[in-house]
């Protein structure tokens, strides 16, 4: 397939957490076209396991949707961290539990059509308490749910994320949890 070439590119927003650029593109035909695309780091989705096998999900309110919803841990990497010790430090911030044990999974992209986010997922087991405290998880309520609930959780609508419905459904699929 061929490639669109890009004319111009133009950042215009820059944010704490964010960019937009607009980019022009020309197409193979010789049309161009311009395209907004969000600029964002790269991301951990977390799906922590106790020892009973079961899910360390996070409730927190979200101001783009206006409402609280129910995920899996996630956050953004800070510049020169890895995923993994990503995945350490935000557990321990979210959910106050270091996991012993961190298995990468899989990745993929949340939204390609407009923004570049990556998400790294992981499996996190053999979690120990270990508290950590950063500025923005005042709201945070740990809800641990069982595998079997977060499919009916998923199917009615409870959990509506795509990270969430993404990392559960991949686990899934691989049969991580055990009935």
């Amino acid at each position: 397939m061929a490639k669109d070439k890009v004319i111009k590119s133009e950042t215009i927003y820059k944010g704490s957490i964010v960019n937009v650029r607009l980019d022009t593109f020309q197409q193979p035909s010789g049309k161009q076209t311009t395209r907004e695309i969000v600029e964002h780091s790269e991301v951990i989705v977390a799906v922590p396991l106790d020892a009973r096998g079961n899910v360390l999900m996070v409730r927190q309110f979200r101001e783009a949707v206006g409402k609280s919803l129910l995920e899996l841990p996630a956050g953004g990497m800070e510049p020169g961290e890895t995923p993994e010790a990503c995945v350490e430090r935000e557990l321990r911030e979210e959910i106050g539990y270091l996991p012993k044990k961190v298995e990468r999974l899989t990745g993929f992209y949340s939204a390609p059509g407009y923004c570049t986010e990556y998400l790294h997922l992981f499996l996190a087991s053999e979690l120990e308490r270990a508290p950590l405290t950063a500025e923005d998880t005042a709201g945070i309520e740990v809800v641990c749910v069982s595998f079997k609930e977060t499919l009916k959780l998923i199917a009615s609508g409870e959990i509506c994320d795509s990270k969430s419905i993404a990392g559960l459904l991949f686990c899934s699929a691989l049969a991580v949890f055990k009935e």
